[in-house]
């Protein structure tokens, strides 16, 4: 039977297991240092099929293969084991009950290619080797496990989803415009080369090169008709394969504007905490400083989850849900710090109730910058102290009261 501290420890033991995989890479080092093996292993992973399938390099390198590729397995199998088990802690499934988050997580698309990568070594068990060969693409799907750690990656993902019905639609209309050429050059062309035009398919070979702008000259019109159908067909081709890059370009702009915007010399002089700093000072912290846009109604900090930065409002409006109070803060405020310095847990969820853009300063920058600018680092240890002196009514911009308890409750348990 699981005892109630024995619980608390594995509650414990799986928040820092999911820190380390998925959030606060910049300030812990165990997560930059796994981080940076997965990628490592991914990349490695990745040349070794490669090379693997020029026939004289797997039968010389055989054994160097066979090794990078059960240790990519081992280590991919247990990556996707330790973060099915930690499902409950990533933030889009705040709420959901242990077995909903973990179902949650199974249905999603970073776990099905992660559980693909893999599948390949297990089906070998009870395949045999000749048709292996045909598995080599779900092997090489271990490269798009980079997304992961890539900010870019994920926000191209997020514009091909948040385009997908705009990129259908483009896609019908190539569709259509290769049917339409494709039978046009068909009634043209179908006499003088029966063979190339006989039929719309066939047509459509001719129709798909041109459009694309490869033009392999393997099937060229002969006929006037023919070679004006042709000419229509390649300007087509540069309209059409310009709008889906058109599409992606500009999602893929607004993507980053709304991710991340320009942090200015007054979005930084407004903050109260920054508001008596000196010009060099408030120069100096601009560099450390991050954006970030944040929609209505995404979470932005999750209750239990490890304190690895402090949050100032630009602008918009966030919901702070305490234990027994709900909390309302605006453009000017900030929270999180109280936790950032005392090394704390998260105790509050935190919500953007409108569109919000925060400024965020990682624990890793807070304590380097606190440490290049002691006078500094003493004023907000001295503002943070300060909040927890006043009174319940005049607490604004910080998780005061729950932030301190938690504190005090795991001095106790260590103690």
């Amino acid at each position: 039977m699981t005892t109630p501290t024995r619980e608390a420890g594995l509650v414990r033991l799986r928040k820092r297991v999911h820190f380390v995989l998925d959030g606060g890479a910049t300030a812990d080092w165990l997560a930059r240092l796994v981080h940076r093996g997965l990628i490592g292993l991914v990349a490695l992973s990745v040349i070794s099929v490669i090379l693997e399938s020029t026939p004289s390099l797997a039968a010389e390198f055989a054994p160097l293969f066979h090794l990078v590729e059960f240790t990519a397995v081992g280590a991919f199998t247990l990556e996707y084991a330790l973060r099915v088990w930690c499902a409950p802690d990533h933030t889009p499934y705040a709420g959901m009950s242990p077995l909903a988050a973990r179902l949650a997580f199974l249905r999603s698309g970073s776990a099905l290619i992660d559980l693909l990568t893999v599948l390949p070594a297990y089906l070998s068990f009870f395949t045999a080797v000749e048709d292996l060969r045909a598995l080599l693409f779900l092997r090489l799907l271990r490269f798009f496990k980079l997304a992961r750690y890539s900010p870019g990656l994920r926000s191209l993902v997020a514009v091909l989803e948040t385009e997908r019905k705009a990129l259908a639609a483009s896609g019908i209309l190539l569709f259509g415009v290769v049917l339409f050429a494709a039978t046009a050059m068909h009634v043209a062309e179908h006499k003088a080369q029966p063979d190339a035009f006989g039929s719309i398919p066939s047509a459509m070979w001719w129709a798909i090169q041109t459009i694309c702008t490869v033009g392999y000259g393997d099937v060229t019109p002969v006929t006037l008709p023919g070679r004006i159908i042709a000419s229509l067909t390649m300007v087509m081709g540069f309209v059409m394969l310009g709008l889906p890059v058109g599409i992606v370009a500009t999602g893929f702009a607004e993507e980053i504007h709304r991710r991340e915007f320009v942090v200015t010399w007054s979005m930084v002089a407004s903050v109260p905490l920054f508001r008596s700093l000196e010009a060099p000072v408030i120069a100096e912290i601009m560099r450390y400083l991050r954006a970030q846009s944040t929609p209505a109604g995404e979470l932005i900090v999750r209750r239990g989850d490890v304190a690895h930065s402090m949050y100032f409002i630009a602008s918009g409006k966030v919901e702070i849900e305490l234990p027994n109070l709900t909390v309302h803060l605006g453009e000017g405020q900030f929270f999180g710090e109280v936790a950032v310095l005392r090394k704390t847990r998260r105790s509050a969820n935190v919500r953007a109730m409108e569109a919000t853009k925060l400024l965020i300063l990682d624990a890793f920058d807070l304590h380097t910058f606190m440490q290049r600018n002691p006078e500094i680092g003493q004023q907000i240890e001295e503002v943070a102290a300060s909040r927890a002196e006043l009174a319940p009514q005049e607490r604004h911009g910080d998780l005061i009261d729950a932030e301190l308890r938690e504190r005090d409750n795991a001095s106790r348990d260590d103690s």
